[in-house]
């Protein structure tokens, strides 16, 4: 019986060890969230979600001893040319004042440039999350991240590597003699930095598919290589990454409307940017997880309000990829997934 009472106490001081240290305090810590996105959006709340997963698993709850505001930009649909997208910022600016978070959290580059970028040196740490623009292009613009190992200033965050290597390997598995991949990329300043980053990836890393980048500058012109792909037979799969389209008309078209049109009228299979693409129709593959791309963000906010300073934390590539695949759609395109991938799917979507 001694014993016995001997090891409640150990079993109890253990429980409370395997607490996370931000569990013990009262102080009350502040993040804002700052979304380029609408609210719900396909790309945004993924990452919102993670953040506040990881945010919560190292001991920071909403509710208990953090206070959490987020704003939506809406610079995709809504307020998506340059001067509105500067009245968002200026609004958010002056939210951030009258909040006065420890940390922020920016979504999309629209929301770092305008808003992240001029907090620079401030008292409020900056983290970006789904950055596509290369940190150095921001650092010549106004200095703000000396290096991606040593960032220095207030910011540090994560970068939003796209994988497309890795993509296109797993296409190239389900369609053995793949010849040529169609890249759709749009000219917004979104567009230009995904552009780069192709560029980059396929630079630094072999595949044995050749590319066709190809800009369109209207929806019009999207819909026009989407016919001359389905024409091509050396066009084995299409990679839409033309996420923000005017129409002659001046109509905005965004992923859903996007996807909607290309997975009535393309006969070509298409690699997903964002794997909860597949959801919105489009066929699937390697594509980058929002989700998890979130609590990597999320985790350097916590170090941050447990004491890190935020330049001293490295800046870190989106580290996963999700393999996620429409059913429905490799249906329609009379595609047989290897059952191989298909049991190593992180998603189905039908």
């Amino acid at each position: 019986m001694q014993n016995c009472f001997r090891t409640i106490p150990l079993i109890a001081l253990v429980s409370v060890l395997l607490i996370p240290v931000a569990a013990f305090s009262d102080e009350s810590h502040k993040i804002f969230i700052l979304h380029s996105y609408e609210e719900n959006h396909v790309c945004g709340q993924p990452q919102h979600d993670g953040i506040v997963k990881a945010l919560a698993s190292a001991g920071f709850v909403e509710g208990q001893n953090l206070e959490l505001q987020t704003y939506y930009m809406d610079t995709k649909t809504t307020n998506n040319t340059p001067d509105l997208i500067q009245q968002q910022a200026d609004r958010a600016i002056e939210l951030i004042a009258a909040f006065k978070p420890d940390v922020l959290v920016t979504l999309d580059d629209n929301a770092f440039r305008t808003v992240g970028m001029e907090l620079a040196d401030t008292d409020i740490a900056v983290v970006f999350c789904g950055m596509n623009a290369q940190p150095e292009d921001y650092h010549a613009q106004k200095p703000c991240i000396e290096s991606r190992t040593v960032p220095g200033h207030n910011i540090t965050g994560i970068y939003e590597k796209l994988h497309v290597a890795d993509a296109i390997r797993v296409h190239s598995r389900i369609l053995p003699g793949l010849k040529t991949v169609k890249i759709l990329v749009d000219e917004s300043p979104t567009g230009k930095a995904i552009t780069k980053q192709i560029e980059i990836e396929l630079t630094s890393e072999a595949v044995t598919s050749d590319y066709d980048m190809v800009i369109v500058r209207s929806f019009e012109e999207y819909q026009e290589e989407i016919f001359r792909a389905n024409s091509d037979p050396s066009v084995g799969v299409i990679y839409p990454v033309a996420l923000l389209l005017k129409d002659n008309d001046g109509n905005t078209y965004t992923a859903p409307q996007i996807f909607e049109w290309t997975t009535k009228h393309s006969t070509k299979p298409e690699m997903a940017l964002n794997y909860a693409f597949t959801r919105l129709g489009l066929f699937g593959g390697a594509a980058v997880d929002f989700f998890a791309m979130g609590e990597q963000a999320g985790n350097m906010a916590a170090k941050i309000l447990s004491g890190t300073s935020a330049g001293s934390i490295p800046i870190e590539d989106a580290e996963r990829y999700a393999l996620a695949f429409n059913i429905t759609r490799a249906k329609t395109l009379n595609i047989t997934i290897p059952q191989a991938i298909l049991l190593a799917a992180d998603e189905i979507a039908q």
